[in-house]
């Protein structure tokens, strides 16, 4: 049976960053937890245990402090991060794990070392609006542009060797210097888990629009088809190209090896859109063995960034 959310509900859930396109008049309704989730699936749910995650990144980026009780808004999606959670969509009964900072649940199924347990959730059920149908992040991605017939943004693309090898800053850097020209700099986060930081490090480097897979619909994109990112990379350029952008940096997360990341970089529907490769490297010997394999998917990078750009002997060594 469905039931109607309370006014102190609306008003007092947080509403985290992975659902700052879902307008907070749309959560009406509480659905029964009936039937296993979906990635995009939203649901409401009540902090149990505090792990890890002790905050949560709210719509506006701000970092909330989370306590045991607080209502929360959350979106049910797969996660890949080497250096925190392996994680996927779905519940144990009415219980799930916070996988990020950013409003994504669902169950961890590995973890690094070092990191901590995950911050545990007690589902109360499935979102709904006025209607009493379920909401999904879908509903809310972006439009398609309307025709941008002749207007050519060019696409620099930012990859590299794993989690935390520089990427994020290689865009930032690329962004400033691009603005510095002259040039109006569109910045995508096109694959990896809702994170609202990236978006802002890019708006705060001088991107005119920054936007993300959450944006396309979303949560995350871990376990997505090609397709889906191919069209989620069309939807962008569109964007890009409607908000008279002259230049596109994308920032593809997580490294070579990944699954998704190897399929959309040995794919020509992908790679003949691509105008310049910058690649972001951890340390000499992954700048030479990332190099190797991008230049056996017929990719040229024009430069090597990242955390060995740091070090004038890492440098020596990469060269």
């Amino acid at each position: 049976m469905n039931t109607d959310l309370s006014g102190e509900m609306k008003t007092s859930m947080r509403i985290p960053y992975a659902l700052r396109r879902v307008p907070r008049a749309e959560f009406s309704s509480l659905l029964p937890w009936s039937d296993a989730p979906q990635p995009g699936d939203i649901g409401l749910a009540r902090v149990e245990r505090i792990g890890r995650n002790a905050a949560l990144e709210l719509s506006n980026g701000r970092r909330c402090s989370l306590h045991e009780g607080d209502p929360l808004a959350v979106v049910f999606g797969n996660r890949y991060a080497t250096l925190q959670f392996e994680g996927y969509a779905r519940a144990n009964g009415e219980r799930c794990d916070l996988l990020s900072m950013a409003g994504l649940c669902g169950v961890v199924e590995s973890k690094h070392a070092e990191a901590g347990e995950p911050t545990k959730l007690h589902l109360l059920g499935f979102m709904g609006d006025a209607e009493g149908s379920r909401l999904r992040l879908r509903r809310f991605a972006l439009p398609p542009a309307s025709e941008t017939a002749g207007s050519i943004v060019r696409v620099i693309v930012v990859c590299g060797t794993s989690m935390d090898s520089g990427k994020t800053h290689t865009a930032m850097s690329l962004i400033v210097g691009l603005r510095r020209q002259g040039y109006r700099v569109a910045a995508v986060k096109l694959t990896g888990t809702a994170s609202g930081r990236d978006a802002w490090k890019m708006l705060d480097a001088g991107a005119c629009v920054a936007v993300d897979f959450v944006d396309g619909g979303l949560p995350s994109t871990y376990l997505c088809e090609l397709d889906e990112l191919l069209n989620l990379h069309n939807l962008f350029l569109g964007y890009a190209a409607s908000q008279k952008a002259a230049c596109m940096v994308v920032e593809i997360a997580d490294g070579l090896l990944q699954n998704e990341t190897a399929a959309l970089l040995q794919s020509s529907r992908f790679t003949r859109t691509v105008d310049a490769w910058i690649f972001a490297a951890g340390d000499p010997l992954a700048a030479a063995g990332g190099v190797r394999v991008l230049r056996s998917w017929r990719i040229k990078p024009l430069a090597i960034s990242g955390v060995v750009s740091m070090s004038p002997l890492g440098i020596k060594e990469a060269q």
